[in-house]
């Protein structure tokens, strides 16, 4: 008589780009409730405790490599990439300065860019890697005051659907998730009637929680959705309905 037994998956080399707070850091504590090797980048702040933390700059080539050279190291190749770490300076289009555009595209598309680039040699070594780029419903929905952000976060999507083109019969899958509007640091801090005015519009009619979106970034990455790539999931309570 053979006794049944449910093996344990062996834990993976998780990365989180900004994941020291808000949404990264909720992906980053779902991954280490998993009992993955959860590594994180941080810009500014403090390294939050409990994590493999690397100070690093997504605008940076150098600093990004130093980074994945130090988690190397400690846990081998990344396995998992989040791509998390963005930044907002939102002003409308006629007062907007072109450093204001720059400044967002560098950080938002071209960082993600860069970290998925690095990533990429130990996904092919490894044969085997899972992407997840952190967009935004605004990427999708669009948002005055927001052309700069609206565009990096939409071009998260021709990413990881050439990535998925580039790297799919490797083993290899990228997709987008599109959180909504997330209570956040962010949310918190704006007026109680702007509140109400994206309450009014999302048909949920609440806010999204940091962990809804991290339990969907973490299944994205697992085994359930191994046969999923180039897609653009949204959290958003169906205020973009898919778009």
């Amino acid at each position: 008589m053979t006794e049944n037994t449910t093996e344990t998956p062996a834990p993976r080399t998780v990365l989180v780009t900004g994941g020291n707070r808000g949404i990264g850091r909720s992906i980053a504590e779902a991954y280490r409730e998993a009992g993955h090797n959860v590594c994180i980048t941080y810009r500014s702040g403090e390294a939050p405790e409990g994590f493999f933390a690397v100070r690093a700059d997504v605008t940076d080539s150098a600093s990004i490599d130093e980074a994945f050279q130090q988690i190397e190291a400690q846990f081998g190749p990344v396995e998992i990439l989040v791509a998390n770490a963005g930044v907002t300076k939102d002003t409308l289009l006629l007062r907007m300065k072109e450093a204001d555009f720059a400044d967002v595209v560098d950080t938002n598309l071209t960082g993600a860019f860069r970290v998925v680039q690095r990533a990429a040699k130990g996904f092919l070594r490894k044969k085997f890697g899972r992407v997840v780029l952190i967009s935004s419903v605004v990427g999708l929905y669009g948002s005055p005051g927001q052309i700069n952000y609206s565009a990096s976060k939409s071009g998260l999507i021709g990413i990881a659907r050439s990535l998925t083109r580039e790297l799919g019969s490797r083993n290899i899958t990228a997709n987008v998730v599109a959180p909504g509007f997330i209570d956040t640091e962010m949310t918190a801090v704006l007026p109680e009637e702007t509140q109400q005015q994206y309450l009014d519009s999302i048909p949920a009619h609440r806010f999204g929680s940091p962990e809804e979106v991290a339990r969907v970034v973490r299944w994205l990455t697992g085994d359930d959705a191994g046969y999923i790539s180039g897609a653009v999931i949204p959290v958003d309570g169906g205020l973009g309905m898919g778009h």
